[in-house]
């Protein structure tokens, strides 16, 4: 059966690539003034903040438990990493939404969203980066299994 550890492990790895991925795409469109890459930053972003929500739910399902002991501080800051991940992911697509729905050519409104996705970017990493040290570094989800020699 799988765990919501393992639900969550399953689902983190799509958003990242997603926005990080969206967002590279958003630079590609700044350089290149190509709708495909512009188009693609759009839908990898919407799909990307969907993602985000099933996996902050899946996250905190996962971090059931762990509220005291040595994992209380490392957990709780990706937990507060990832909810503002969350928000920076549904505020960004929000705004790609009405600056698309009233097709809006203001520069200055485009660079905002830019800013806004740049600043989802980093807040990706960071929240990924200290999942990271909570698998690698602190073992949270890891299950030492070793070999039953005896039926060999």
């Amino acid at each position: 059966m799988i765990s919501a550890t393992h639900l969550h492990a399953i689902i983190i790895h799509f958003p990242i690539a997603l926005l990080m991925v969206g967002f590279l795409s958003e630079l590609m469109a700044l350089f290149s003034k190509k709708d495909f890459f512009k188009n693609t930053a759009f839908y990898l972003l919407l799909l990307g903040a969907l993602g985000a929500i099933a996996a902050y739910v899946s996250g905190n399902y996962a971090g059931d438990g762990i509220e005291e002991g040595p994992l209380k501080i490392p957990m709780e800051l990706h937990e507060q990493a990832a909810l503002i991940s969350l928000w920076l992911a549904i505020i960004t697509a929000l705004f790609s939404v009405l600056i698309y729905y009233f097709k809006v050519q203001n520069s200055n409104v485009k660079w905002v969203g830019i800013l806004l996705y740049a600043l989802l970017a980093v807040s990706v990493a960071r929240t990924g980066y200290l999942g990271g040290q909570l698998v690698f570094s602190h073992g949270v989800g890891v299950e030492l299994a070793l070999p039953d020699f005896n039926n060999l």
